[in-house]
């Protein structure tokens, strides 16, 4: 599709979506209603992040050059960014209902990985102000790579879809966060070295009916058939994919915020803008994460 059926599209996905989000809590409590929809607002957040242009002032100005015949009330900068903030919940709720309705929160094979998410150099860290006493210091094994910043908790579905998803602290081992990653979920779930925990693989398979295979060590003895091993490691490709395309086309380690509000803002916006082309690309039956070809140049 071209960019103007992209932009359609997504417009109709979050409308449907937003249609019903607004009959479950109140939204906006009082005053004024904004110029711009807040289906315009998100939809044009979207966009602008599979477009590759993050900044809020950015996709503003794109929009307000490119698209105002599609969106003809958009004329306030400030009232754009303002509500495009305060709409972090319901881009929240829109990427779960999305998750739920495509019927991807219901694989019964999900893998489970973090990902680094710095907010600064390393060397800065000692003068940063703006996250001080909530960002810490980190160590991402599969990159060698120490940072300061937080860490993002993924679980995905075999289609690539993002069905779960949480910051954490960046300092903590990943095996930390293994509860926490398989919120709600029953079945197998594949994962790397850094979650090994024979005592909590124990746990977690006797009292919530979870599997969860990681690959063994050197020194480690296989305790589980090589096919089951093979078929894990082909499952986690997809989340290692998720997260090259959410660093690498949706930028989510070099979010650029002055708090963790809108550092959290930004980063929700970044999974659902993933979530919605996952969401189109399966409704096309198109390669799931063949993001790059869902618009024509």
């Amino acid at each position: 599709m071209d960019r103007d059926s992209f932009i359609v599209a997504v417009f109709l996905t979050v409308c449907n979506q937003y249609d019903f989000i607004k009959k479950n809590f109140k939204i906006r409590r009082g005053g004024f209603p904004p110029a711009l929809s807040d289906e315009e607002v998100i939809t044009m957040e979207i966009c602008g992040e599979y477009f590759k242009i993050e900044c809020d002032k950015d996709i503003f100005a794109y929009f307000k050059s490119h698209y105002t015949h599609f969106f003809p009330k958009l004329s306030d900068r400030s009232s754009f960014v303002r509500q495009a903030a305060n709409l972090w919940q319901v881009k929240s709720a829109v990427q779960k209902r999305l998750a739920m309705i495509s019927g991807e929160i219901n694989d019964p094979v999900q893998p489970v990985d973090t990902i680094p998410l710095p907010v600064c150099v390393i060397t800065r860290a000692g003068r940063d102000r703006c996250f001080k006493g909530e960002a810490d210091f980190g160590y991402c094994a599969a990159k060698d790579m120490h940072y300061y910043g937080f860490k993002l908790g993924l679980r995905v579905s075999r289609a690539g879809m993002i069905t779960h998803y949480f910051i954490a602290p960046a300092s903590p081992h990943d095996i930390q966060n293994l509860e926490a990653l398989l919120e709600g979920f029953e079945g197998m779930s594949p994962a790397d070295k850094g979650f090994i925990d024979e005592i909590r693989h124990s746990f977690l398979l006797e009292r919530r009916n979870i599997l969860v295979v990681t690959p063994p060590r050197k020194n480690m003895t296989a305790t589980l058939p090589e096919h089951l091993l093979k078929f894990c490691r082909r499952a986690r490709k997809r989340i290692e994919t998720v997260g090259s395309q959410l660093t690498g086309r949706f930028n989510a380690d070099h979010i650029r915020a002055h708090d963790l509000w809108h550092f959290q803002h930004r980063l929700i916006r970044k999974i659902l803008a993933h979530t919605v082309c996952v969401f189109l690309n399966l409704s096309c039956n198109r390669p799931s994460l063949d993001l790059d070809g869902l618009v024509a140049a």
